[in-house]
């Protein structure tokens, strides 16, 4: 029931997404999770909606999302008592995971020298908006200012002319997952060494580092990746497509599947226009033109059961309220049932990983500020007596 990170102590000192996710993660692992929030707000995620939930409609639905599994104790981080309480806790953590701007932690009085000084077996996370330094490193930044300015919402939207930004806040939430497989890899280096290291990313970072295929277009092939709205950047056909009753999507990602999609479309698969992906791809406008002619004579199930019977991937585009009403999803662990203080018994988006032959594991819910200020406390009093 500890998970596999059931002895390991985060002190988490950031705020909004990309740490809170980083240290959610490591929680979900079984981390003791100890957030530390100024007394005055907290987490401004706290702020951020709509929407509010619970009786005053005071509670973030945001802030639920980033925060399950973790402990919350209210501190000024600039007065000396607060000093002297995170002095105590960096001695025994772990890992600390922070998310200032650069140079903010050092004015507290804590840079990475007197944090390896209180504890050379800590592990540090440093998440920043476009990395620690270079011409512009102290930058803020802003999941939206970075997926534009790391070039996603260029490769996003209908068109060229309309770049869109992801609808998730994907630079934060890929930030925190490349800062907690960081911080795994430091833990298991922590094994040999006997010491600490610091684990730093970015939103930058993060999104550059899933541009994949699209980055290669360039670094390698000279050409510059445009958005494809619905369709893909170099497979054909593979996107959504029009039906008599909305749209639904189809991936064809070899010639197999292709001839069984053609077969089954009344569209000849060795036609010149279509006998290659090259040629697909070259001429993807007819190819989408001829395939929603016919599939706008039947509706989604329709079509939905006959690519399955054939093998071809194929899916609906569901609303988050379908996804989570899905079977499939909850089979899979992706809600939790918690209990929150305020809220009573709620249902959350789980975590994405899954353990076979591990019990399941009890979830704690996202805390209210502060709320466990006294038994973290006594926790710390206990293992400095030890």
């Amino acid at each position: 029931m500890r998970g596999p990170l059931g002895d390991i102590v985060v002190l988490d000192l950031s705020r909004a997404l990309a740490g809170p996710h980083a240290a959610q993660m490591l929680g979900d692992l079984g981390a003791r999770v100890i957030k530390v929030e100024h007394p005055e707000g907290g987490d401004e995620s706290r702020g951020w909606g709509p929407p509010f939930v619970g009786p005053s409609h005071d509670i973030s639905t945001y802030f639920l999302a980033a925060n399950r599994n973790k402990q919350s104790i209210a501190v000024d981080l600039k007065s000396a008592e607060g000093k002297a309480l995170i002095e105590r806790l960096v001695r025994q953590s772990d890992v600390l995971i922070e998310n200032f701007r650069t140079g903010v932690l050092d004015r507290l009085g804590f840079p990475v020298e007197r944090l390896h000084e209180l504890n050379p077996r800590l592990v540090i996370l440093s998440i920043t908006g476009f990395g620690h330094d270079g011409p512009e490193g102290g930058r803020p930044g802003y999941d939206q200012i970075a997926q534009g300015e790391a070039g996603l919402m260029s490769l996003t939207g209908p068109s060229p002319d309309e770049p869109y930004r992801v609808g998730a806040s994907i630079a934060d939430l890929l930030a925190g997952i490349h800062g907690a497989y960081g911080v795994a890899a430091a833990l298991y280096e922590r094994e040999r060494t006997g010491r600490g290291e610091v684990v730093r990313t970015s939103l930058l970072a993060a999104v550059t580092g899933v541009h994949s295929y699209h980055g290669t277009a360039w670094t390698v092939g000279g050409q510059v990746p445009a958005a494809n709205g619905n369709h893909h950047a170099s497979i054909a056909p593979y996107g959504a497509f029009h039906c008599a009753d909305g749209m639904l999507q189809i991936a064809v990602a070899n010639e197999s599947q292709w001839r069984k999609v053609a077969a089954l479309l009344d569209i000849d698969p060795d036609d010149a226009r279509y006998a290659t992906n090259r040629q697909r791809f070259a001429h993807r406008d007819e190819l989408i033109a001829d395939m929603e002619k016919t599939l706008g004579g039947h509706d989604r199930a329709h079509w939905l059961t006959a690519l399955g019977d054939l093998g071809v991937p194929a899916g609906a585009i569901r609303s988050l309220d379908e996804v989570y009403s899905w079977e499939q999803t909850r089979s899979q662990g992706l809600l939790v049932e918690v209990e929150h203080p305020v809220l009573g018994r709620i249902e959350l988006p789980g975590p994405p990983l899954r353990f076979d032959g591990a019990p399941v594991r009890e979830h704690t819910a996202p805390p209210a500020l502060g709320q466990d200020g006294d038994a973290v406390l006594a926790w710390l009093e206990d293992r400095e007596e030890r």
